[in-house]
């Protein structure tokens, strides 16, 4: 990232549900160069890019209403060069890759600090240096990546995903508010 556009204050869009959260990361990125715009939801943001074009975009995976996915491909279609960075606490290898298509620049597990997310916007490769388990995948871990990857193929209808993996809408409302387990 160029140390003179930070100055200027780059146009960032905050997107999560969680104000506390907002409350501390908002101020954190203001005084590393970035113009920051809160909103807690999908709908807000589309509003407010109506009138607003960020250079950088940090999105919440995980909404009540929507998935910060949603916005992926808006965002990247209003300015072809954004920095999208997603942050969920519920990380998933199926929701990765599909950030990452879409056009998202990173993909971060929460708890994320400010200096982690700016570094983030400047990832342009992967990191071969990065290690590869040899433990296989639990069966539970397993199901949950299915489940994300159903989900994402539905655009996040769960009813439509729910029939789609063959279970109750309710049964896959259970699932997916639990945390998937590490392994």
């Amino acid at each position: 990232m160029n140390e003179e556009n930070l100055d200027q204050g780059e146009p960032l869009l905050l997107v999560d549900d969680d104000e506390i959260f907002c409350h501390v990361l908002q101020p954190a990125l203001s005084r590393r160069g970035f113009d920051v715009t809160v909103v807690h939801s999908v709908d807000q943001a589309l509003l407010t890019l109506e009138n607003f074009l960020p250079e950088y975009a940090v999105l919440d995976l995980s909404m009540p209403e929507r998935s910060g996915l949603e916005l992926v491909p808006t965002l990247v279609q209003k300015n072809s060069d954004i920095k999208i960075v997603i942050l969920t606490g519920y990380a998933s290898i199926a929701t990765a890759v599909e950030a990452i298509k879409l056009g998202a620049t990173h993909y971060l597990t929460k708890p994320a600090d400010a200096d982690q997310i700016v570094a983030a916007f400047d990832e342009h490769e992967g990191n071969t240096a990065t290690p590869v388990s040899n433990t296989p995948i639990s069966v539970n871990r397993l199901e949950w990546e299915h489940i994300q990857k159903v989900l994402s193929e539905c655009n996040g209808n769960i009813s439509e995903a729910a029939r789609q993996l063959n279970m109750h809408r309710r049964t896959l409302q259970r699932k997916l508010r639990k945390r998937p387990v590490k392994t």
